[in-house]
């Protein structure tokens, strides 16, 4: 998907790209899967509990499809099309049984096409399956941590997992962060790497879009006063000084590790901070 540069007729435009969504379907979303969403500005009771959250436009909610369990029942593409909660495009599948439903589109899937979810389908981009079935070195996404509960891993514009190999009663997979973990083989995913993957390359060029998507100014903490924050005060321009880098409320930042030790940490084989070779 190519960006596209507009010509520097305003301060804004020098610096703005967008993606080219020429690809996209132009149709409105399916009424019946959309539902209201409730936005919070980043407050609980009324105090900010979320900082740099707040406006935007409002946006409604496109249910997805993550578990993929209807299962033997082929599907055609309708469309594809944006959704304005999350970065990937979503794909708009007509079942021949009459039922309608959304799912993260891959790369490469064309409207027309046609997907299913089984036991063993063709290996072909957006096709589910188990990933006992799936043949090593195949990429997928919308990855099952529980069996039925619905894809949680790879969900973002351009990443995929990759299966490395099998272990007894679980499949190794490399994740997008390059952390190696071994998945249940009974979890499903989907075949192909999700699309947009330009998403990242793209640059607002103005505080204003950023606004748009909810999002509130930020400010260093080197700029604010003592009070405010453990970097600010001092004499001239001090930095944050490396030897206790601090969050607002004092915790170490910066490279402390903060994640809390879970029941799946055992399935991690090889952590994503490993030393390179």
């Amino acid at each position: 998907m190519p960006i596209i540069k507009s010509k520097p007729n305003t301060p804004a435009q020098r610096f703005k790209t967008s993606l080219d969504r020429s690809h996209l379907s132009s149709v409105r979303p399916l009424k019946s899967a959309l539902s209201p969403k409730r936005r919070t500005n980043g407050r609980a009771g009324g105090q900010i509990s979320t900082r740099h959250r707040g406006g935007g436009a409002k946006r409604s909610y496109r249910d997805i499809d993550f578990k993929r369990d209807r299962l033997d029942i082929p599907a055609v593409v309708a469309s594809i099309e944006y959704d304005p909660n999350r970065t990937a495009d979503i794909a708009l599948l007509h079942y021949v049984d009459g039922k309608k439903a959304y799912i993260l589109a891959p790369q490469g899937l064309l409207v027309a096409a046609t997907v299913v979810s089984s036991e063993n389908p063709p290996i072909t981009v957006g096709n589910a399956l188990k990933l006992k079935n799936i043949p090593s070195g195949a990429q997928v996404h919308n990855i099952e941590l529980k069996p039925g509960k619905g894809g949680q891993f790879a969900r973002s514009a351009g990443t995929s997992a990759t299966v490395i190999g099998r272990e007894g009663s679980y499949v190794q997979l490399k994740m997008p962060s390059g952390e190696r973990r071994l998945v249940l083989g009974e979890c499903r995913a989907t075949i192909g790497v999700l699309g947009n993957i330009d998403w990242k390359n793209v640059s607002l060029g103005k505080a204003g879009l950023s606004r748009h998507m909810g999002r509130r100014p930020g400010v260093r903490g080197v700029a604010m006063f003592p009070a405010a924050h453990p970097h600010g005060g001092g004499e001239s321009k001090a930095g944050i000084g490396m030897s206790s880098p601090k969050t607002p409320w004092g915790k170490p930042t910066l490279g402390k590790k903060t994640r809390r030790r879970k029941h799946t940490s055992k399935f991690i084989m090889s952590d994503r901070r490993r030393k390179k070779i």
